[in-house]
Parts: structure tokens; C-alpha cells; sequence
């Protein structure tokens, strides 16, 4: 599914979510990218501070990827989206 994300809190939700659907705790994650448990719940919780590489090293781990698109182009394809 694709999401179309406009605020840090969204991120942190998507991670979450994302994380969950992976099958991995918190400390799974953690160790996959990484960092201790306590930074992948900070994230969870407030993504504002997450870098784009760390952003890029969880989508990894969780089998997800980054896309960016002009918001001004119709899209191409017509796959499902969930915005927020």
C-alpha cells in the first residue's frame, strides 16, 4: 500500500505499524539496523529527529521502501493509498 505522509508523527506511526507487521520487536529492530530498543521507540514516538539514513536503514528491515513523487503530477499508477 502506498502512503502519502506529510508529518514526522505519521512517520513515527508508519514506522510502528510497519515494524509490527514485520514481526519484529522493538529490540529485533533495533538490532537490524543498529541502535539499542530505546532509540527505535524514541522513533516510534517522535520521528522528527530521525535521520534520512536512519530512516532509509528501517525501511530496509522492515521490507519497506521510500519513494518521492512531484504532488503536483497526477500518479501513474493506481495503487492503493492510505493518506493521513
Amino acid at each position: 500500500m502506498l502512503h502519502v505522509i506529510a508529518t514526522a508523527d505519521q512517520i513515527a506511526q508508519l514506522l510502528a505499524a510497519s515494524r509490527r507487521h514485520a514481526g519484529l520487536t522493538q529490540t529485533e529492530a533495533a538490532a537490524r539496523v543498529g541502535v539499542s530498543q530505546s532509540r527505535i521507540s524514541a522513533w516510534e514516538t517522535d520521528a522528527a529527529a530521525l535521520t534520512v539514513a536512519q530512516l532509509l536503514s528501517l525501511c530496509g528491515a522492515y521490507g519497506l521502501q521510500l519513494q518521492m513523487r512531484d504532488k503536483n503530477q497526477p500518479q501513474a499508477d493506481a495503487a492503493p493509498q492510505a493518506e493521513w
